[in-house]
């Protein structure tokens, strides 16, 4: 016979601990379902749902993030829904703009109960003790990777003290630790952390990437206002060597050159639109040689004839390339067609007289739809 209380035990449970699972599982909102306390001693956990949705908080910053992961901490200690938890405030990160920031990831991982996970002997230890567990905080390493958070000493302390230090998650962070101290400085163009959010900084950060190809290239900014007939009021950051320039009194002014892009270059994660100034290839002459014709053979020894006379061919500058020779690169802060206008004429002012007898023709492309604009862009920085 199963005693009276032990009864009441199982009928409790199955009312309230595998009710309160579905419940935490399916996400079922709060008002839906009425509890009684009268059989429970812990006074917390009252509450059947473990966390409000990420999604429903309105204001959305780092501190009421924060107050999130502490209010499914003060739970109890028997709180149970640790890493559907983790996964859903990993996936809403982006909202709150605290992907970045490694003392929220801290508070994640100390969302985990210690000493729980940690194996026991070696067959735990290789067969990967609590995988659920385990492959959770491998997920939050991973997303720290990829937004490029370098984790700290303390990070590795806390993964010690959750998963042992035979866990897959501190070896994870012990690769983590290796490799990404040594690729975080080899950019040849760093950028600085975090990016300005002035949008005419970004463009003059974007102009000098492209035009470091050339130690000579001279950067500038001009005002579409100071055209007289533009149309207009913006800035143009302007690029171009003293290469470039003798490439551009060289060219022939029957021949036209042309205003080419939409082009994008990526400083981190915000999209630059940038147009070139570009002409036609130049066509460098060839010697043709025969290897299968032997009726001239030369012997070192015995033949003192005069070296044949061959044409001298100068070495094409980085500017020529095989589809055009570059003019001029710019960045404007509308991309309209009537502040490139302007910037062929602060062109023509600033050094290239010959652009006002060369026909100029805009060959330009509509923006995608998936473009955002740098606006836009930095208030996703933020």
């Amino acid at each position: 016979m199963i005693r009276k209380s032990a009864l009441l035990g199982i009928l409790n449970y199955c009312k309230y601990g595998m009710l309160h699972k579905l419940l935490v599982i399916n996400n079922f909102p709060q008002t839906h379902f009425h509890t009684s306390t009268g059989h429970r001693k812990d006074p917390v956990s009252k509450d059947i749902v473990i966390y409000e949705n990420f999604e429903s908080i309105e204001n959305k910053s780092k501190k009421t993030y924060l107050e999130m992961i502490k209010i499914f901490e003060t739970r109890g200690t028997h709180r149970t829904g640790h890493v559907e938890f983790i996964y859903s405030a990993l996936k809403n990160m982006k909202e709150f703009n605290v992907e970045k920031d490694l003392e929220v990831y801290k508070a994640l991982i100390d969302v985990l109960p210690k000493g729980k996970f940690i194996p026991t002997n070696m067959f735990q230890a290789e067969f990967m003790h609590y995988p659920k567990q385990q492959q959770c905080a491998i997920d939050l390493l991973e997303q720290m990777e990829d937004n490029a958070v370098l984790p700290d000493k303390e990070v590795e302390t806390m993964l010690l003290n959750i998963f042992g230090k035979r866990g897959y998650p501190l070896r994870k962070l012990w690769r983590i630790m290796y490799w990404m101290p040594k690729f975080k400085n080899l950019s040849p163009w760093p950028v600085p952390q975090p990016l300005p959010n002035d949008t005419l900084e970004l463009a003059k950060l974007a102009v000098a990437r492209i035009g470091s190809v050339d130690i000579q290239t001279q950067i500038s900014v001009f005002q579409s206002k100071d055209i007289p007939e533009a149309l207009e009021d913006t800035w143009i950051v302007s690029a171009q060597s003293p290469t470039q320039c003798r490439l551009l009194s060289e060219h022939d002014v029957s021949q036209p050159i042309y205003v080419e892009g939409r082009f994008r270059i990526w400083m981190k994660n915000v999209p630059i639109t940038y147009f070139i100034l570009r002409g036609d290839a130049k066509i460098a002459p060839r010697s043709v040689v025969d290897l299968d014709d032997v009726s001239n053979i030369s012997v070192p020894f015995f033949s003192y004839g005069i070296p044949p006379k061959q044409d001298i061919v100068p070495v094409p500058s980085v500017h020529e390339q095989e589809d055009g020779v570059i003019f001029a690169v710019c960045v404007t802060g509308t991309s309209g067609r009537d502040s490139l206008l302007s910037w062929i004429r602060h062109l023509e002012k600033n050094g290239n007289p010959n652009l006002a007898s060369i026909p100029v023709v805009f060959t330009l492309k509509s923006p995608e739809k998936d473009l955002a604009n740098i606006e836009t862009a930095v208030a996703t920085e933020k």
